[in-house]
């Protein structure tokens, strides 16, 4: 189970590293257009992410 977790972590530190690395000046367009959006959407938005993240998570064990 672990092993699992240190995966998904280490590849999402790959994913923004890579958006930070070949992008930045994107990064800073969308932290921009982000600033639009309000606060109490924003939270909307990251806590579907995790309900979505945990489903895929527990998805892909149960397949391991």
């Amino acid at each position: 189970m672990w092993l699992a977790i240190l995966m998904g972590l280490g590849m999402v530190l790959v994913i923004e590293g890579l958006v930070f690395a070949l992008a930045p000046s994107r990064l800073e367009d969308l932290l921009r257009a982000m600033q639009a959006i309000p606060p109490e959407t924003r939270r909307l938005i990251g806590l579907g992410a995790v309900a979505a993240g945990a489903v895929l998570t527990s998805w892909a064990i149960s397949l391991l």
